[in-house]
């Protein structure tokens, strides 16, 4: 039987960036990378590592030196990036909303692109906002004055209004107080569950790795050193430079349900 084909994947991919001194510095190095329909991926690693670059390659917000991004087996610069990001959407750290309501905001898109509207009495758009926490008395409130969280939540939202098959999610937590992050990421476990999405975010918060992500890649110095799942990554490493990296974050000692 042949394997099914990744949602998602890099392939061998090599990503540079001019330096403030003139020249190229290479930030990704061979990277390649897989995530499945239904899948929570969490790339982790240390500062400057390569995380961003990376995610910002799948939807070609950046272009590769070199190798393949792949979306369900076709090479994701035969889609025009527009199209493409339809497809595969980032929700940046900062939520960003446009002036005016919330109604109005998840209306943008298609309006950017000429589409037909979406139509607030669509069953499958009701339950996109249900799963999504966006309430539909929000629906003619300032976007712009719901809190961070909510604000975070109306942006998922406006991302997977369309033909959305993978969300990738840049610090996604990273504003938000505790109780609402990980409110969040049962959010991204159930989008991914029932909506059949692949779901790529970078994060620094091991316990949001912890509690929604499916597998974890560790990228280091633009390579990825280990992969695994969650708990075998986070508990039992195995290679010296994951070790020393959890050893190094301040984590939360009690047990995380999962």
């Amino acid at each position: 039987m042949n394997r099914e084909v990744p949602l998602l994947q890099a392939r061998q991919v090599i990503a540079s960036r001019p330096k403030e001194t003139g020249g190229l510095q290479r930030v990704l190095a061979k990277t390649t990378l897989e995530v499945n329909s239904g899948e929570v991926l969490a790339i982790v690693g240390p500062s400057g590592s390569g995380k961003s670059t990376l995610l910002r390659l799948f939807n070609r917000l950046l272009e590769p030196d070199s190798g393949e991004i792949l979306l369900a087996g076709e090479d994701v610069r035969n889609l025009s990036p527009p199209t493409l990001r339809t497809h595969i959407p980032l929700v940046t750290q900062k939520p960003f909303l446009f002036p005016g309501s919330v109604r109005h905001n998840l209306q943008t898109p298609a309006r950017l692109r000429q589409m037909e509207l979406p139509d607030f009495n669509d069953p499958a758009l009701l339950e996109l906002l249900e799963l999504c926490h966006v309430d539909s008395s929000w629906l003619d409130r300032d976007a712009r004055k719901l809190s961070v969280g909510q604000q975070q939540r109306v942006c998922l939202a406006r991302a997977m209004v369309g033909p959305c098959q993978v969300l990738l999610l840049d610090e996604p937590t990273s504003a938000l107080d505790r109780p609402t992050a990980d409110q969040m990421a049962l959010t991204f476990r159930q989008l991914a569950r029932e909506k059949g999405l692949a779901i790529v975010f970078v994060t620094h918060d091991l316990r949001l790795t912890e509690r929604c992500a499916d597998r974890v890649a560790f990228l280091s110095n633009g390579a990825i050193v280990e992969e695994g799942s969650a708990s075998q990554l986070l508990h039992h490493p195995e290679t010296p430079e994951v070790r020393a990296f959890l050893s190094s974050e301040v984590t939360e000692t009690e047990e995380v349900p999962r």
